[in-house]
């Protein structure tokens, strides 16, 4: 493990022995990470707040379960998809993501890139969770295949797969909507 994981074992125990001030430099160091993925994973910004916040609490609540053989990221990183997928069940399949354009004077490359960056929001959120979670863990978390591996708990083999079929089904999706742009 890194130097990192060593000091995330650490602070965990302090918790453990009942110093539950030392849980925060966890948050500190995962929130960002645990949002950005469960933006993605959601779609909607108070959404993806509400469950990378749940995470924490739970995490906390059931820090006595923690593995200190494992890293702390992976082991909290499954809270938060379950956390995740626990708000996305009770919403439809398919809602629409908050993907607004500020108002204001856009230049047309900038409205461009905002529906661009819509599209393939849109794309993401079609990808089975499977595929969702590489994509994101991946491209926005900036994971390599072995932290990506460890996190999900699946050989990296796997995790390539589907990254590859991810990306196939993104490519082509994009690919549809722009022979059906204006």
């Amino acid at each position: 493990m890194s130097e990192a994981d060593d000091e995330d074992v650490k602070w965990v125990a302090r918790c453990l022995r009942g110093d539950s001030s030392a849980f925060e430099p966890l948050v500190t160091r995962h929130q960002r990470v645990l949002f950005s993925m469960a933006l993605r994973l959601v779609g909607n910004y108070e959404d993806a707040r509400d469950a990378t916040q749940n995470a924490f609490i739970r995490a906390f609540e059931r820090l006595e379960t923690f593995d200190p053989e494992r890293k702390f990221f992976s082991w909290i990183y499954r809270i938060a998809v379950n956390e995740c997928l626990n708000l996305r069940r009770g919403r439809r399949a398919h809602e629409p993501l908050d993907g607004t354009i500020e108002a204001g004077p856009a230049r047309r490359d900038t409205v461009e890139a905002a529906e661009l960056a819509e599209r393939v929001r849109a794309a993401i959120i079609e990808l089975t969770q499977e595929q969702r979670e590489v994509v994101v863990l991946k491209y926005f978390a900036e994971m390599s295949y072995e932290e990506i591996s460890n996190a999900l708990d699946v050989p990296e083999k796997t995790i390539k797969s589907r990254l590859f079929t991810a990306r196939q089904r993104l490519g082509a999706r994009l690919a549809m909507h722009a022979a059906n742009a204006p």
